[in-house]
């Protein structure tokens, strides 16, 4: 059985489950959750948002994120994969 962590999207106050096999915009879209997204891949930044808590691992080598961007807790969901329970501030998001 795969460990799944709790993903909290701030402000809204929504949460879903997301595997730790499974990018953070997938389980989203899974639990009726729209992430702003484009390519999926992790270089086109439309996914942008910080992270308020919590850790997350990549399925690339380097996603399009500056080490400032990182610094400062911003991630790509489209390739971040959940490590802990995750806290998103998304204004974006919308309930599909």
């Amino acid at each position: 059985m795969s460990e799944t962590f709790t993903v909290k999207i701030e402000p809204q106050g929504w949460q879903f489950e997301a595997g730790a096999a499974e990018s953070l915009l997938v389980a989203a879209e899974q639990a009726g959750v729209r992430l702003l997204s484009s390519c999926r891949n992790g270089t086109c930044r439309t996914c942008l948002c910080r992270m308020l808590d919590g850790r997350v691992g990549y399925r690339v080598e380097w996603p399009g994120l500056s080490r400032e961007e990182k610094r400062d807790g911003y991630i790509l969901p489209c390739v971040a994969l959940a490590e802990s329970d995750v806290t998103l501030e998304a204004p974006g998001a919308r309930k599909r």
